[in-house]
This record gives C-alpha cells, sequence and structure tokens, in this order.
C-alpha cells in the first residue's frame, strides 16, 4: 500500500507543479491587465487558445473569471502548499489534496458543463479539461487515503526510547 500511495503522492505532485505554474502566467492574464505581463506570455495564452480552440479563454465570459479567480486566490497557493508538503511527506499532505482536489473537481463541473452544454466545445478543448478532472479525482483519492507514517512510533507498534523512560 505504500508504494502505492507514493506512487499516486508522484502524480498529484506533478499536478500541482503544472497548476502552480499554470496559475500565475497563463490564468492570471484572465483577470488582470494584459499590460502586467510579457508579450511571450501573451503569444503563449493566445496560441494555446488557437490550438485548443478554447471558446472560453477568448470570450471570457464572467463565471469564467470568477472561476479563474478562484484558481487564483484560492488553489494556486493550495498548489504551491501540496507541492511543499509532498516534498516534506507533511502529515497534512492528505487534507490538502483532498480540498484542492474537491474544489478543483466543483469548478471543473461547472465549466465542462458550459462545455457540454453550449455544445461550442471540441473535442480538442475537451480533452485539454478531461485530465485534470482526472487530476482532482485523484487528489481526492489521496486526501481519503491515510497518510503514510514514516518513522511514526504509532504506526509500527514500536515505542521510541523517549517514551520508555521514567519521568520524576
Amino acid at each position: 500500500m505504500g508504494s502505492l500511495i507514493k506512487f499516486v503522492d508522484a502524480i498529484v505532485f506533478i499536478f500541482f507543479l503544472a497548476f502552480s505554474l499554470m496559475a500565475p502566467l497563463l490564468d492570471a492574464q484572465i483577470c488582470l491587465p494584459r499590460d502586467l505581463f510579457p508579450s511571450f506570455l501573451i503569444g503563449l495564452k493566445n496560441w494555446y487558445a488557437r490550438v485548443s480552440d478554447d471558446y472560453l479563454l477568448v470570450e471570457q465570459p464572467h463565471f469564467f473569471v470568477g472561476v479563474t479567480l478562484v484558481e487564483l486566490l484560492f488553489l494556486w497557493p493550495l498548489s504551491v502548499a501540496g507541492m511543499y508538503g509532498a516534498a516534506a511527506r507533511k502529515s497534512w499532505f492528505s487534507t490538502i489534496c483532498l480540498v484542492h482536489g474537491v474544489s478543483t473537481f466543483t469548478c471543473l463541473v461547472s465549466l465542462l458543463a458550459e462545455l457540454l452544454g453550449s455544445r461550442k466545445a471540441s473535442d480538442r478543448m475537451l480533452m485539454t479539461y478531461y485530465p485534470f478532472l482526472g487530476f482532482a479525482l485523484l487528489a481526492i483519492l489521496r486526501g481519503l487515503l491515510p497518510h503514510p507514517a514514516f518513522g511514526d512510533s504509532k504506526a509500527t507498534g514500536k515505542r521510541s526510547a523517549f517514551m520508555w523512560k521514567k519521568r520524576a
């Protein structure tokens, strides 16, 4: 079970890394003035919108701007904290995964409802959103799994030397 959790942690770490990079570089362009960004980042966002046929990036409906604000203000700091928690094997990593996964899943369900309901989305566009839905579900699953206890005396059934000492 421990190696499976480590594998899931590695995948979730990659998801957090991608999210940590995309949010300030690409998603922030939806909410902030254009002149705050260098031209190559604006070109990257425009190229992505063209390649993926992402009409939400082009039209920027109000609900999409709101979802992007949630990503920037709430999910981006959680992604950074999640990367640290995964790398340092912190006990609260499961909580970060659960909160991030549920929030991402909720945002993506609203986006996918718009994409599928409007019938404007191409298959290419849908294929850029579906992997993040899978990662959100994986993060939720990781949040529900127990934290692997590395060196924790409670998990191994052994007591530390400190616990055996008599107290005066």
